[in-house]
């Protein structure tokens, strides 16, 4: 008989008819009358209860039946008389098709803590947490690409093996074929790496934005959405070293073009997962966070404020509060200070814009004033910084001396100018990080918690 998945079977068209549900065991309880199962198969938060009448089986097929085994059963669905519960499964036929031990089994108790739960990534999307974060997961990704196939933009795949370091810190992981017990060095003691792969030094890619500059360019408006990586020993809950960005590149937008669309994006996108994942954000706001889905829907129907980055210092300065960090123009702004504007002074999000040109990367556009560029930082409750971007430095000659000013060694760059040198157009563009949103979305805390394998220092077990 062909199965239907848990997610669908509380249809009322379904009630009185036989059905087939598989997946694994939540619960188990009952007396030598009737044993009732909670069994969840990942499609929905939701459990079926599955009951067996005692005088239809005996306790020695039964007692296979314990948390975490997989099983399949088949009988008549029937409207429920229990609480919680619109409909549950009489059984009348049972296959086991894998026990788990209770005596072994890591998750047979209920109550885990997620620090204990990470030990367990295994199997942590077994339980109703973690099953709920990752549909989250699921219905965002879709949003992202739903949402920009919706306005015309084409998806483009940037390579994850790269030379350039977009963001010019340094912390990049090699990739290399060179034999790192015997690695060659030339006539000044530098690593050779002529008899490499690549015939050059490689690394993973920090961001696809340079080369996503090249497609806006030629199709207009793109969007990147791949992992990237960064090898900063930042052993955070805000930090990983392997994670999702979602980066859009747009021909001829401007910087408040960029706002709006970052505006509508994100707004959209949390939009889509209310209505499209919301037993599990209803599970997370009662389990979790409270607010969660108040502050959603706060975020969703507010204007974002846009404010100039010294305006937003004269705020910190003249708050009365008492940061860690010290405020100043020309200070890159800590989380501390990005969410005393969103959270206590404008009480809903903030772009930030006009940043000092010291503090932002060569690429941003430069402002007549000489001492800002057209940057923009879109501001969340209780994330700080979701959103990084701005308008390009569409100008050869300011592109240039910029990059001779910071030492970026222009064979790494020469491609890059030449979209400068041929059919230059003003561009703006911007970055998510996939998993900062998961985080704003589901209200966990971690940034471990909301990405299904983890890469952090010391960490690449699974």
């Amino acid at each position: 008989m062909k199965r239907t998945k848990i997610v669908d079977i509380f249809d009322p068209a379904l009630i009185g008819s036989e059905v087939c549900v598989k997946g694994w065991v939540r619960t188990r309880r009952g007396n030598k009358h009737v044993q009732f199962v909670a069994l969840n198969d990942g499609s929905t938060i939701k459990n079926i209860q599955i009951v067996f009448d005692m005088a239809k089986f005996d306790d020695e097929q039964l007692k296979p039946i314990t948390t975490g085994a997989a099983i399949c059963v088949t009988g008549r669905l029937v409207e429920s008389m229990g609480k919680g519960q619109s409909a549950e499964i009489q059984a009348d036929k049972l296959e086991i098709y894998g026990t788990a031990d209770p005596e072994v089994y890591p998750l047979q108790k209920k109550g885990h803590t997620l620090e204990f739960l990470r030990e367990k990534a295994h199997l942590r999307m077994r339980t109703n947490t973690f099953g709920a974060v990752f549909r989250v997961r699921s219905v965002l990704a879709y949003a992202i690409h739903k949402f920009f196939n919706e306005r015309g933009f084409f998806y483009l795949h940037t390579p994850l093996i790269t030379e350039s370091d977009c963001e010019g810190a340094g912390a990049m992981f090699q990739v290399t074929t060179l034999p790192l017990k015997e690695i060659p060095k030339d006539e000044n003691g530098e690593v050779d790496y002529t008899g490499d792969f690549f015939g050059k030094q490689t690394a993973l890619t920090v961001s696809g934005q340079l080369e996503g500059e090249l497609g806006a360019t030629a199709l207009g408006g793109i969007y990147t959405f791949g992992p990237t990586f960064r090898a900063e020993n930042s052993n955070t809950p805000r930090h990983l070293a392997e994670f999702w960005m979602i980066e859009p590149e747009v021909a001829f937008n401007d910087i408040t073009d960029n706002m709006d669309l970052a505006e509508d994006f994100i707004k959209y996108c949390i939009r889509y997962a209310l209505d499209n994942a919301r037993d599990d954000i209803q599970f997370l706001n009662d389990m979790y966070d409270k607010d969660l889905i108040e502050r959603l829907e706060n975020v969703i129907s507010q204007e974002f404020v846009r404010l100039p980055y010294t305006e937003g210092v004269k705020i910190l300065e003249q708050s009365g509060k008492k940061f860690e960090f010290p405020v100043y123009w020309g200070a890159d702004l800590q989380s501390e200070h990005e969410r005393y504007l969103v959270e206590e002074h404008f009480k809903r999000p903030v772009i930030l814009t006009d940043y000092p040109k010291e503090i932002k990367a060569f690429y941003m556009k430069q402002n007549e004033d000489g001492k800002t560029v057209r940057a923009m930082d879109v501001l969340f409750p209780k994330i700080g910084e979701i959103i990084g971007g701005s308008e390009r430095e569409e100008n050869y000659d300011k592109l240039l001396q910029r990059i001779e000013e910071l030492n970026i060694p222009m064979k790494d760059m020469w491609w890059y100018l030449d979209t400068r040198r041929f059919g230059t157009v003003p561009h703006s563009g911007f970055g998510l990080g996939f998993e900062r949103l998961i985080l704003f979305v589901t209200g966990m805390t971690n940034i471990r918690d909301v990405i299904p394998f983890p890469r952090t220092p010391n960490n690449a077990e699974f």
